[in-house]
């Protein structure tokens, strides 16, 4: 895929300068999408990634449900081993693009005592090393998976979930103001996320770059706003999906497993160790988790009616004709 370099607007340009205070972290317009500059450093090596049939790839936005999407694929698809699943999540479901986000060079220079995990240098590779099922998470749009991935010539599984656009800009404002120390206002935040200047923007292109893939046979397409009203139907859908039957009592076993407040107790999963990192390399005077509440429509009480209506009507606008609801 060939890579194009565009300058934001000045004010889009401004706004980003205000919210961020990170000095690992450059964005670009990279064909269309906000990404980190240190991504073309892994461009090719994204592209030419060699996909393999039996991989699984769960893939999102941030903060619409990747981690509880995640150990849920892998418990099904590991005939719920709880056992194996005390490893850590990141080891079990590698973060495809993590090294493409920061520059980890400059962060252990300038941090020359902190300890990292070895595929943060170069989470590519380290992915396609790993032997076969693998188990891969990314947040790439759709127009930046490998190229086998793009054009079918590999037919892996692929699990992309959705979440509320409000509900994601809070979840992720939240997530951001701790490991990134964000400046400016909540405000600041909505207005940078719906002009598509937060890493991996513009949101509803992201969304619906997978939605237009759910007719391929080896694409499912999750809302998160569904695993919370009904998380045993959704269990259901994914081992089909994954070719797996689950008897009533693996449903029921895993439905309390996959509960917000399993997941938050589970240090395998809950990511604490991916805060304390974050904190280490950029010191916040936020605190906070990594799960923080799991709640759907937190927007009806951290957001003005002003941004809820704006915020409605972007979406309508982007949503008109696509069949897509939330």
């Amino acid at each position: 895929m060939h890579i194009q370099i565009e300058r934001f607007d000045d004010e889009l340009e401004d706004l980003i300068k205000k919210v961020y205070n990170n000095p690992f972290r450059s964005f670009v317009k990279m064909n269309g999408v906000t990404m980190s500059e240190t991504h073309k450093k892994f461009s090719d090596a994204i592209e030419n990634f060699q996909v393999r049939d039996d991989d699984v790839w769960v893939c999102s936005i941030p903060k619409s449900g990747t981690t509880w999407t995640q150990e849920m694929v892998w418990c099904i698809a590991n005939d719920l081993d709880y056992e194996r699943g005390k490893i850590s999540l990141t080891d079990r479901f590698p973060y495809f693009d993590l090294s493409a986000r920061s520059e980890w060079p400059a962060i252990l220079k300038a941090n020359p005592g902190i300890q990292i995990r070895r595929e943060m240098v170069d989470s590519v590779n380290y992915v396609a090393d790993l032997p076969s099922p693998r188990f891969i998470k990314t947040h790439l749009p759709f127009k930046f998976l490998p190229r086998q991935l793009r054009t079918g010539e590999k037919k892996p599984k692929i699990i992309y979930i959705a979440r509320n656009a409000k509900d994601t800009c809070i979840s992720r404002y939240h997530y951001c103001r701790i490991t990134e120390n964000l400046q400016g206002s909540f405000e600041d935040w909505c207005n940078l996320f719906l002009q598509g200047g937060v890493m991996y923007g513009p949101y509803w292109k992201h969304v619906l770059g997978y939605w237009e893939q759910r007719i391929e046979d080896n694409v499912l397409f999750l809302k998160y706003e569904d695993m919370k009203q009904d998380l045993p139907s959704v269990i259901k859908k994914t081992a089909t999906f994954l070719g797996k039957n689950l008897t009533t009592d693996q449903l029921s076993s895993l439905t309390e497993h996959l509960s917000f407040e399993s997941m938050k107790l589970n240090p395998a999963a809950n990511n604490e160790d991916l805060i304390h990192l974050m904190k280490e390399i950029t010191p916040s005077k936020f605190e906070g988790k990594f799960m923080r509440s799991g709640k759907i429509n937190q927007w009806k009480s951290e957001m003005t009616p002003d941004m809820i209506e704006r915020f409605d009507q972007w979406t309508r606008e982007n949503l008109k004709g696509t069949g897509l609801s939330f």
